[in-house]
């Protein structure tokens, strides 16, 4: 239960940064251009840190190499994914397409779908220390 409600969380963040994303849209191109640049260069940087701290655990196709805890690990359970939607929220105001904001809900959902899967292979995995590493993040 506990995994559906972070969830949840997450893909109601997802609809309040879209609104808020919509409505940069709007703005005139200096200031979209300041917003895409203050969303995309920290999540783009903070997206490879993530990757890099995963190491050998990273995978295309979801498997248990290790439970990774530490650094962005240790508050966020998908830091990769998160980061990653951030900085195209922030190319998204940049280039200023209202119909992007649908293709990145949709990456949102199969992200969703994904962690799913991952989360059920950890879980099988390292039981009640992936339990524990849950309880622990925020999102």
């Amino acid at each position: 239960m506990e995994y559906m409600n972070k969830r949840v969380i997450r893909l109601a963040g997802a609809v309040i940064i879209a609104m808020l994303a919509y409505a940069a849209i709007s703005l005139n191109q200096g200031s979209r251009t300041l917003i895409a640049i203050i969303l995309g260069v920290p999540s783009f940087i903070l997206m490879n840190i993530s990757r890099i701290q995963l190491g050998k655990s990273f995978a295309v196709m979801p498997r248990a190499k290790a439970l990774v805890t530490a650094g962005l690990y240790s508050r966020i359970q998908h830091p990769l994914y998160f980061f990653l939607d951030i900085f195209l929220i922030g190319v998204i105001v940049f280039i200023g397409w209202p119909i992007l904001l649908l293709v990145w809900g949709i990456l949102v959902v199969m992200q969703t779908l994904q962690s799913a899967r991952e989360e059920h292979i950890l879980l099988a995995a390292f039981g009640a220390d992936y339990g524990a590493y849950t309880r622990r993040t925020w999102f």
